[in-house]
């Protein structure tokens, strides 16, 4: 993945741009041929029968910068695909070799508006300009290069023999056509993208292990944010599926509260503290402006409300998954556990940039009170089901995150509140989630009330801080996930069946945000040996370049979009926990560890 924290390009092993959408994360597709060979577009950069060379790619160290090598008998070739960080919205692609004399070919097919778009290609000097049009709008793209492009049919070509020292560049640049784009700006926008990667990650503070990993994910995160409004996308595709030929398939482009507050506490941990200043800003914007109960689950990149969930029925789907959607109908469902995603992510900035204004704290104020009164409604739980409502422990659980922080940050910074309502409430679910969501039969924490089927969702319990990561319900719950929802390291959100039943036929795969949960429960509850041989075992899952998809195949195969915050979030959070075990810098006071998860009866016999 490339992009400037306003829209994203991905990049094939063989130097296609498969999938973008321009010129924001969630607007149309320019290119999607990720999703249909045939109508989605692309734009390939690559030596001429690169399919018989080998194929490698990397990220320039500490970079958003993709290097694609192609290694053959007769030769090296090089691609280095990036997006500028100055608002241009470009994409700058420059080839070259590194051993002998190659042949580098360009492709270029663009197919705007996910394919429906009548496209008009001219020759202009010094590239192709590319027009169309879309709601009665005139939209214009130019594509540069230092070498001769021709349009044949739909299609914009060229081709260069070039040595070692004769790089070669093709530029797709919005809006106006410019005259400046030579070897001099390719080269100078490099130096430049590449010092602000650089400044970024040096300002954060990373975990003595897995120093590498971590940094990937931050920088993932990075690009899923938006740098104009303060938003944090979920993905950075749609329709990718969950199941292969499924009807899983979802649109991620959009800013869900969830994900971002997770987002926003992994970042913190890692020291970034802008990210957070400006998704409270986007927040106060638009999601505490109305009503507690009006609050939304999710907004577009921009903020706005509606996000209508259509099909693109002209499109195949990869592997042909149809339906391909964009827009997620989830957007008017209620969600309980919003307002302690919220609640968190506000705890989190004013620990790091001190008292809300008092204009944040009023709106709060009236959430707190509203969720006080409301908390035991039933909703749709955290993974968006589409069955009926119930009263999940998800929801139950970040009911009482939400007047918990709410509780810690009218104490710490000396603000108003009924902070005594608030207090019995919150205790009121503490009581609630014990006693109601606990199944002696079954020794767990169950899903929803009354149920008997597990949900991952429970690993949050004690990374939230509701309970002690040594009692003896959470260890007995741990015990039960792991039979049941644990395969290797690779962990399900629930089993969809019976009453665990979501409202969609099949099953997803193995969902790597809840791998990481895991990790990181094993490891809050002494289990550290066990936690990095997880931990470790996880990272042979990730793709060549460290990025992880939304979930995993029996077969190990990526599924779902691509790449997924959540997952990378809990990456830095699970490898952050590990790293303070293993360097002796835990936060906690308990210090107990165990070999393996079996030692823990033993423990609580002796105590």
């Amino acid at each position: 993945m490339i992009g400037d924290m306003r829209t994203l390009a991905l990049v094939a092993q063989d130097g296609t741009i498969d999938f973008f959408c321009h010129p924001n994360i969630d607007s149309p597709t320019l290119f999607a041929s990720l999703l249909d060979a045939e109508k989605g577009g692309f734009f390939r950069l690559a030596v001429d029968d690169g399919a018989t060379m080998k194929h490698r790619q990397i990220y320039l160290p500490d970079t958003n910068i993709l290097i694609t090598r192609f290694l053959g008998e007769d030769g090296i070739g090089e691609v280095e695909d990036f997006m500028p960080l100055d608002g241009s919205g470009r994409i700058i692609r420059s080839a070259r070799a590194i051993r002998g004399r190659l042949t580098f070919n360009v492709a270029l097919r663009p197919r705007p508006r996910y394919a429906l778009a009548h496209v008009q290609l001219r020759e202009v000097r010094g590239g192709v300009s590319i027009h169309w049009s879309e709601g009665g709008e005139s939209h214009s793209l130019h594509v540069h290069s230092n070498i001769p492009l021709r349009i044949e049919g739909d299609m914009i070509l060229g081709e260069a023999t070039v040595g070692e020292d004769e790089p070669l560049h093709v530029v797709l640049c919005p809006g106006r056509h410019e005259t400046h784009i030579d070897e001099d700006y390719v080269r100078a926008s490099f130096k430049e993208t590449r010092a602000f990667w650089h400044r970024w990650v040096a300002s954060g503070q990373y975990p003595t292990y897995w120093r590498e990993l971590v940094v990937r994910s931050a920088l993932t995160l990075k690009l899923l944010t938006s740098a104009k409004y303060g938003s944090i996308a979920a993905a950075a595709t749609f329709s990718l599926p969950e199941a292969m030929g499924g009807e899983r398939n979802w649109d991620y482009r959009f800013c869900w509260i969830r994900d971002a507050a997770f987002t926003l506490y992994s970042l913190s941990r890692l020291g970034y503290h802008d990210e957070t200043g400006a998704f409270v800003t986007f927040l106060m914007q638009h999601a505490i402006e109305h009503d507690a109960d009006r609050m939304q689950i999710m907004y577009g990149m921009d903020g706005r409300k509606e996000l209508t969930e259509t099909e693109l029925d002209h499109l195949s789907g990869f592997g042909d998954s149809k339906p391909v959607r964009i827009g997620n109908a989830a957007y008017t469902q209620v969600q309980m556990d919003i307002y302690g995603e919220l609640m968190d992510a506000l705890y989190i900035s004013a620990k790091a940039r001190g008292k809300p204004p008092y204009a944040v704290w009023d709106r709060l104020e009236r959430l707190l009170d509203w969720l006080a009164e409301n908390w035991r409604q039933p909703d749709m739980g955290i993974w968006e089901s589409r069955g009926e409502p119930r009263e999940y422990l998800s929801s139950r659980l970040m009911c009482w995150v939400a007047l918990d922080r709410g509780l810690r940050l009218a104490a710490r910074e000396s603000l108003s509140g009924d902070v005594n309502r608030w207090r019995a409430e919150r205790n009121a679910i503490q009581k609630s989630l014990l006693t109601e969501f606990w199944n002696e039969e079954i020794g767990a924490f169950t899903q929803f009330k009354g149920a008997r089927g597990l949900d991952a969702v429970v690993l949050l319990m004690p990374l939230v801080r509701f309970i002690n990561p040594h009692d003896p319900k959470w260890i007995s719950t741990l015990k039960v996930v792991r039979r049941e929802l644990v395969h290797d390291c690779l962990v399900q959100r629930y089993k969809n069946l019976g009453e665990n039943s979501d409202g969609l036929s099949g099953q997803e795969g193995a969902f790597t945000t809840c791998s990481f949960w895991y990790v990181e429960a094993l490891a809050r509850s002494g289990f550290v040996s066990e936690a990095r041989f997880m931990f470790e075992k996880l990272h042979a899952y990730a793709n060549h370049l460290g990025l992880y998809s939304e979930e995993l195949s029996a077969t190990g195969d990526h599924l779902g979009n691509f790449p997924q915050a959540l997952t990378h979030l809990s990456l830095i959070s699970a490898a952050v926990w590990l790293d303070r075990s293993l360097t002796g810098r835990r936060t906690d006071p308990d210090n107990v560890q165990f070999q393996n998860i079996e030692d823990i009866d033993d423990y609580f016999s002796r105590t």
